[in-house]
């Protein structure tokens, strides 16, 4: 099953000052958790443009992941795509768009993606909408101190047409109920139950 997050924060700065820092790679890490241990590896310089690839290396509970993504759309200043080769999800393809609005610009994200074995992984998909959250939280907030934005400045964060929207004034989300069950043969998947049970308590 495909999934879409939407998320959009407005920037004092017009389209042509706000893309070169968003379409730096090496920005994502200073607007990234630390936990998720996110570092670029390919070399400086990166030449963006249409077919540029960039790898990546994170960790997800823990759990190291490579990840290549491509540039499939590049239309500066107003906006570009990339879309996951290898890496964690099914399916990953990240909009960029920064539209000129208010003497500034909305900075608006959309990602369409699927999680790997869907839909038999899709039972997980309330732990990742969350994971998900958690991140564009700390990225918003990140790009509030970078841009010296006011704390009234709204944010938005939407996962899919259905759920209601996230905002800054709601840090703590809808809540979920998961019953998960499994067998204990998998090790990868004993990682993940034990890491929902100590989340679970919390």
């Amino acid at each position: 099953m495909e999934h879409t997050l939407d998320t959009q924060i407005w920037l004092p700065q017009p389209p042509e000052e706000v893309f070169p820092f968003f379409c730096d790679a090496f920005n994502l890490e200073r607007i990234t958790p630390d936990a998720l241990r996110f570092r670029i590896v390919t070399p400086r310089p990166i030449t963006m443009g249409v077919g540029a690839t960039i790898d990546y290396r994170l960790r997800l509970r823990g759990i190291p992941f490579s990840w290549q993504t491509l540039i499939s759309d590049w239309r500066p200043p107003f906006g570009f795509d990339d879309e996951q080769v290898t890496g964690p999800f099914g399916r990953w393809v990240h909009r960029h768009r920064f539209v000129a609005s208010d003497g500034g610009t909305l900075m608006i994200d959309r990602i369409d993606y699927a999680l790997p074995l869907s839909p038999v992984s899709d039972i997980l998909h309330p732990l990742v909408r969350n994971e998900l959250l958690a991140i564009f939280r700390y990225r918003h907030e990140a790009i509030r101190e970078l841009f010296q934005l006011d704390s009234d400045v709204g944010t938005t964060i939407l996962i899919d047409a259905r759920q209601p929207a996230v905002r800054d004034s709601n840090p703590a989300g809808e809540a979920w109920a998961v019953k998960l069950l499994y067998d204990g043969a998998c090790p990868f998947c004993r990682k993940e139950v034990e890491w929902l049970q100590r989340w679970d308590k919390t």
